[in-house]
Parts: structure tokens; C-alpha cells; sequence
């Protein structure tokens, strides 16, 4: 399977053949449990301290005291320990000690990154998941999307912008930047207010050299090294429309 490779100007430079991971068949069940482990996994336990409430038990005077029998606090009559009263434990609160990692198998996992890789060279794919193509510039496109490494020579935005115009992928941005959300929800008063779409993912050689892209609306960069689930698929939802450099590509020849 051969696809084109791009330069600066969004011109076909040669053709190279892509590595096997494109022609695997992918797995979209394996890709939503990879997404919900590696998710839920990232969570911060939270509640109160296991031994709250139980730490001033002192004595339980027994019958024949006029007083019902329960723990209370040494040297004092308030009750201690059962989630009945004041001053005892939470009853049936969150724990702290809670262990919310999720479990996969390692193989499933590796499955799941392999077809999340995959899909990335899927037309059907990109657009299902809502990214927006200008059809005059990307009728003739390839996908996967593969460029020359020159890109990481691009140090400014504007410069970053107008290299992603001339492949038509810049009303994918704007659609992230005009796609900006408020959130429903108490998330809204945990500091995350806003809900911000997902545009393009450009993979290079190092993120260092892809700082110009990493600043527009919804753009992720990474490297073959933080090529994630989360990055791939955003939402369990393969078929992101990325970008790779023509490096990557022989990394991807190599490792996988």
C-alpha cells in the first residue's frame, strides 16, 4: 500500500510504501475497553480518611447507668464510632483507600494501539468521527497523511497554520476553535468548565520541534513514544486525523 508524502506547500513530493500496522484488521471493541481501562484508571481516589470517626473511642459504660449503651469518648459522654450519631464515622462514604485502577491484558492493550494506529489511515473513519475536510484541497489526499520532515523546521503558528491550509485540514481547527463548550454538570465549578473538540494530531520526532502546532485550537502533537489510546482515539472513538512525518512512519516500520 503506497500513499503520497507531502511538503510545506501541501505539494506530492515521492510515494513510500507503509508499514503493515496500516493493513492489520482493527478492533473497535478492544479500542473502547483499552480507553475505558486506561480512563477510569486515572482517577483520584477521594473521601475522608479510613479512620475518621474511630479515632476518640474511649469506653461503653454498659446497663444500669441510665444511658444507652454505645462507645463514647473517654472522660465524656458523647457518642463515638457508629454513623447514627454526630461525631461518628460516614456511613457508606466514598474511601480514599479505594483502588480504582482497571485491569487489561497487555496484549489487548498493544491489539488496541495497533488498530488505533489503523484507523488513522480510515477516510470513513476520520469523517465519522466529525473532523471536517475541505473536499476541494483533500479530494486527492492519501490517508494516512505523511510529510516531510521539514515540518519540524516550522517555529511559528502562522507558519503552522498555513502549512495545514495547504493540505485542507485548517477547517478542522476552526472547527475546534468555534466548537468550544460549556460544560453541564458540577464539573463546571472543578475547574473544567469547558469542553474543547479535538482537531488534528501531528506525530514527529520530538514535541520540542512541534511547538508551533501544539499551540492551535484542539491540535495534540506526540511521538512515536506517546503515541496513546487517549491521543488516538479520544473518547474511545478511532479515526483521528493525523498527521505523520515521513520519520515516523520508518519508526513505525521498525517497532511494530
Amino acid at each position: 500500500m503506497k500513499v503520497n508524502v507531502y511538503n510545506i506547500d501541501g505539494e506530492v513530493e515521492k510515494q513510500i510504501d507503509l508499514p503493515t500496522v496500516f493493513e492489520i484488521m482493527p478492533r473497535e471493541d478492544l479500542i473502547h475497553k483499552a480507553f475505558k481501562a486506561i480512563t477510569l484508571s486515572l482517577r483520584q481516589p477521594y473521601g475522608s480518611s479510613p479512620a475518621a470517626g474511630t479515632r476518640r473511642v474511649g469506653h461503653n459504660l454498659g446497663p444500669n447507668h441510665g444511658i444507652s449503651r454505645i462507645p463514647r469518648i473517654a472522660g465524656g459522654s458523647r457518642g463515638v464510632l457508629l454513623a447514627s450519631m454526630v461525631g461518628g464515622r460516614s456511613a457508606h462514604s466514598p474511601r480514599s483507600d479505594k483502588v480504582l485502577y482497571k485491569k487489561i491484558n497487555s496484549k489487548e492493550l498493544k491489539y488496541a494501539r495497533l488498530s488505533a494506529i489503523a484507523l488513522t489511515a480510515s477516510k470513513e473513519h476520520i469523517i465519522k468521527r466529525g473532523h471536517r475536510l475541505d473536499e476541494d484541497t483533500t479530494s486527492n489526499l492519501t490517508f494516512p497523511i505523511v510529510v516531510d520532515n521539514d515540518i519540524e523546521s516550522i517555529n511559528k503558528a502562522k507558519d503552522a497554520m498555513k502549512f495545514l491550509q495547504n493540505l485542507g485540514l485548517l477547517d478542522d481547527v476552526i472547527r475546534a476553535k468555534n466548537g468550544v463548550k460549556i460544560r453541564p454538570g458540577r464539573g463546571k465549578m472543578r475547574n473544567r468548565p469547558y469542553k474543547h473538540p479535538k482537531s488534528v494530531l501531528v506525530v514527529g520526532s520530538s514535541q520540542e520541534k512541534l511547538r508551533a502546532f501544539a499551540g492551535l485550537p484542539g491540535v495534540d502533537v506526540a511521538t512515536i513514544n506517546s503515541l496513546s489510546i487517549r491521543k488516538l482515539a479520544p473518547g474511545g472513538n478511532p479515526g483521528r486525523l493525523t498527521v505523520y512525518t515521513e520519520n515516523v512512519i520508518e519508526q513505525l516500520r521498525g517497532v511494530y
